[in-house]
């Protein structure tokens, strides 16, 4: 096949392939039923031919076994049944004579029948297929064939050839195939009519499906393929294409959300930064005021500097680039933090309960920067007289760190978006303290790219616990 029909069946649509195969199929199948009929038919018609003629043989050789025998031809006929012919032979194999369907091929039956042992069935097919004889050689001493005929008188044979004719039911095969072929193509014809039929409300379901999906990809977001939940392929790959909708509608949510909250963030320093300029283009500040002006756009440069750097590095996990992969001691690591924030925090009751060495393989930088942003979270969220406990515990083969408060905690409908960008439950008080609401979700992503979980509990009232699960050195190494 050249490489341009390769390229037109590639494009055929899924009908006329299914069609095709389905056809060769049929084909395939009712062919082979056919062949299979005509040997089965074949066969049993020549284990009939065989029989008759062994009941035949037995019964002239029970006859002759008996005595001295004497029979004329109706005699001999009626003893060896219609369908059978008789050929005697005497002792030099000529023929004295031949009845029924042997007339005409006897020296041939005589001259074959001789190669044998006396007994075995032999065949004939003659000069076409029209005339095909099967035939078995009988020893007939002391059996004389009397011919009633004026002027003739008796012949004694040394031997009789039972034939009978096997053409009458080989045209009875090839009858039934040329039937068989004829039926194989009337069922095609009409089991392909009704496999387009079938095949026409089996696809509608996916013409359905394209429409939808043109109507998508025109801008109508909001579509979904067209499911009946019954189970079906079609609803299974309607739903599964719905998922993947989805999944693109939130990815670009997600990322018109991002955009529009960076520019959120960034706006306000740059407003400021814009604002001093400003002034100061119009002379407004001098002396001791140029100074204050320079360190509040020095802390606006410093806002954007960091949040610049957290999308960084949540690109780069997002791209899943890996994380540094060194044995570390999650204990001491969560220590020095405390330590730190301790000094950074003089009024607040910040605490780590005791706990033996955890170790675990990771990016001890970013592990840092995850603990860091849960404490500074506790502390930076809550009032100055809440206390804040760091607890590592052992789970399994795991290592858990979690940082409880017991501040106001997150109400239950805020507390699934804890982990969204720029999200802020309090975003006046948050953006107060400095926070671009990546806090939560650097952390997510650092855990996720060290194969971890992060978990978050929280009742109003009562206080927030968030808890992250890594993989300890033994399930890393």
């Amino acid at each position: 096949m050249s490489p341009k029909g390769r390229t037109n069946w590639s494009r055929s649509s899924v009908r006329l392939r299914l069609l095709a195969g389905l056809a060769v199929l049929l084909v395939s199948g009712l062919t082979a039923s056919t062949v299979i009929s005509a040997f089965l038919l074949e066969d049993f018609l020549d284990k009939r031919y065989e029989n008759t003629l062994r009941v035949s043989a037995g019964r002239l050789t029970e006859v002759i076994a008996r005595g001295p025998q004497s029979a004329d031809a109706d005699q001999l006929a009626a003893l060896l049944g219609p369908p059978l012919g008789v050929v005697a032979v005497d002792e030099d194999n000529e023929v004295l004579e031949s009845t029924g369907s042997a007339t005409s091929a006897a020296g041939e039956l005589a001259e074959l029948s001789t190669s044998v042992p006396a007994g075995r069935i032999v065949t004939y097919d003659g000069h076409d297929d029209r005339h095909g004889l099967a035939a078995v050689r009988v020893p007939s001493p002391g059996l004389t064939i009397v011919d009633r005929s004026p002027g003739t008188g008796t012949r004694e044979p040394a031997a009789l050839i039972l034939a009978i004719d096997t053409s009458i039911d080989d045209s009875t095969t090839r009858v039934l195939v040329e039937r068989q072929l004829a039926l194989v193509g009337a069922a095609l014809l009409v089991l392909l009519a009704l496999a387009t039929f079938v095949l026409r409300l089996g696809m509608r379901p996916l013409a359905r499906m394209a429409r939808t999906a043109d109507a998508i990809a025109e801008g109508h977001l909001s579509e979904r393929l067209p499911t009946r939940r019954n189970g079906s392929e079609t609803d299974l790959l309607a739903e599964a294409v719905n998922r993947a909708f989805d999944a693109q509608a939130r990815a670009e949510a997600t990322v018109r959300s991002m955009a529009a909250d960076t520019s959120h963030e960034l706006r306000t320093p740059l407003a400021t930064i814009s604002g001093w300029l400003d002034l100061h283009r119009q002379g407004g500040v001098t002396g001791p005021g140029l100074e204050t002006a320079l360190e509040h756009i020095e802390n606006e440069v410093g806002r954007m500097r960091l949040l610049v750097e957290d999308l960084a590095l949540l690109a780069r996990l997002d791209a899943g680039r890996p994380v540094e992969q060194d044995p570390l001691d999650l204990t001491a690591l969560a220590a020095a933090v405390v330590e730190d924030a301790q000094i950074i925090y003089p009024r607040r009751r910040i605490t780590m309960a005791p706990a033996p060495p955890a170790r675990i393989v990771g990016d001890a930088h970013r592990l840092q920067q995850v603990v860091r942003n849960l404490v500074g979270n506790a502390v930076q969220h809550t009032p100055v007289r809440t206390s804040v406990l760091v607890e590592i515990t052992h789970v399994r083969d795991d290592v858990r760190l979690s940082v409880a408060d017991d501040g106001p905690g997150i109400s239950a409908q805020d507390l699934p978006r804890v982990f969204e960008r720029f999200w802020r439950a309090e975003a006046s008080r948050s953006r107060a303290y400095g926070g671009s609401g990546l806090g939560l979700a650097i952390v997510e992503a650092i855990v996720h790219a060290h194969h971890g979980h992060v978990d978050v509990e929280s009742d109003v009232g009562v206080g927030t616990t968030v808890s992250i699960r890594l993989p300890g050195e033994r399930d890393r190494s």
